[in-house]
């Protein structure tokens, strides 16, 4: 059973939308589009589970730096279980790589988490053991029994440039062991961060983490704001607004949440598979200003 409600109405506005801003003037595929779409009704500081709709929603495409809220996610849920002590250090670098989408933060938390370090090539038993240790996170996604994770990869580290030794071999032979997730699993993720966690005060706050800033006056001062260009920068300025982004030469991608009014919050996710959506910094605005429309204009229905 799906984390949200389908609805078809919601699916036939989607439809409308993509057909709206996917115009005949932009080269774009459908099934290079991945989209997760659900709303919440609020009330009295409730919010009860989402009537939602999806395109490709299943689909498993390379995620970028979207991964990074599995890590993040994993390591609150180690520090949880007291499998990982919470630090200055640990905060500092999960606050790192959500916010800033730092990859060095990135790649010593999976560090921490799995017990592996990069470095050149290993061989025999050694590299045995350090596959399997940095499966672990894998391991864990599939302990936690959730439909929409199924299948997906999030074993690797995100690079600047690209990986070298042990790890590029653990990519194996043309990137087939390459981190892939759905907009689906990226939902229910972010979901979890967002309305499932009862934060308290020395938590790692990993919503906290997400809080993101869409006055455009501010993006001057953050070239990497994880706004422009992405379906924050859709939404009025003075919309709240949790998100995470991803972005490399050839994929553009975001995870958003944001609160539409009193009674209404939503939760959007976007894959752009190809290099046309690397290039396209209108796209995700456009669809995210269309679905900010369209919630002002209809309630969701029981």
């Amino acid at each position: 059973m799906s984390f949200y409600y389908l609805s078809k109405e919601m699916g036939l506005a989607l439809n409308n939308i993509l057909s709206r801003v996917c115009s005949n003037d932009k080269e774009y595929l459908k099934e290079d589009i991945a989209i997760t779409w659900i709303n919440y009704k609020s009330e009295k500081n409730n919010l009860y589970k989402g009537y939602g709709c999806g395109i490709n929603n299943r689909k498993k495409i390379y995620p970028a730096s979207i991964v990074k809220l599995v890590y993040g996610l994993a390591a609150y849920d180690w520090i949880r279980q007291g499998r990982l002590m919470i630090s200055e250090e640990i905060s500092d670098a999960v606050k790192r790589m959500l916010f800033n989408s730092s990859n060095n933060a990135t790649s010593f938390l999976v560090d921490i988490l799995t017990g592996t370090t990069s470095g050149p090539c290993i061989e025999g038993e050694a590299w045995e053991n350090w596959k399997y240790q940095r499966c672990i996170i894998n391991d864990w996604v599939k302990e936690l029994n959730w439909e929409e994770l199924s299948g997906i990869n999030c074993c690797q580290k995100t690079w600047d440039d690209a990986p070298f030794g042990r790890e590029k071999e653990f990519y194996e032979y043309q990137n087939k062991n390459r981190n892939l997730m759905t907009t689906d699993a990226t939902a229910k993720i972010l979901e979890e961060i967002m309305i499932h966690i009862d934060y308290q005060k020395n938590d790692l706050n990993l919503r906290s983490f997400l809080k993101r800033n869409i006055n455009k006056a501010s993006f001057k001062e953050d070239p990497l704001n994880q706004v422009e260009g992405f379906l924050g920068e859709g939404l009025p300025e003075s919309t709240k607004l949790w998100s995470k982004a991803g972005l490399m030469s050839e994929v553009r991608h975001d995870a958003a949440w944001w609160i539409n009014s009193s009674s209404v919050q939503t939760l959007l996710i976007v894959f752009g598979n190809g290099k046309i959506f690397f290039k396209d910094t209108s796209l995700f605005p456009s669809i995210a200003k269309a679905i900010y429309e369209h919630n002002n204009k209809f309630f969701i229905r029981d």
